[in-house]
């Protein structure tokens, strides 16, 4: 069973910065590709960031590049996603995913945490 747990949303001011962690298993994160998307009321899902492989390599959503970097700890089997300069439009609720393909445009994934708010005040 893969799960994905997310922590570090809350409410911040435009401008700031915000992290958010995501734990998985031993065996999820040495298997499967992770990565981060969000959901915004009354939109879809959409990819952010992710890994483009279990060893390396990085993908970014035009909106966040240069903003958002995505990183992992292996001996802690955490993801992360730092988020700088952040925006209104960027408040949504932010998804940990695992096993990420990136073959459909966009990329999708077969695993989902609950999912943690984050929420950019102006």
């Amino acid at each position: 069973q893969v799960q994905l747990v997310e922590s570090g949303g809350g409410l911040v001011q435009a401008g700031g910065s915000q992290r958010l962690s995501c734990a998985a298993s031993d065996r999820t994160f040495s298997s499967y590709v992770m990565g981060w998307f969000r959901q915004a009321p009354g939109k879809e899902r959409e990819f952010v960031a992710g890994f483009t492989s279990t060893v390396g390599g990085t993908s970014y959503a035009d909106s966040v590049k240069g903003r958002f970097t995505i990183s992992k700890d292996t001996a802690k089997n955490t993801v992360y996603l730092q988020m700088n300069n952040l925006k209104p439009e960027d408040t949504a609720v932010y998804y940990c995913a695992a096993r990420l393909y990136y073959g459909t445009n966009p990329p999708r994934a077969d695993y989902w945490g609950q999912g943690t708010q984050v929420t950019v005040s102006s």
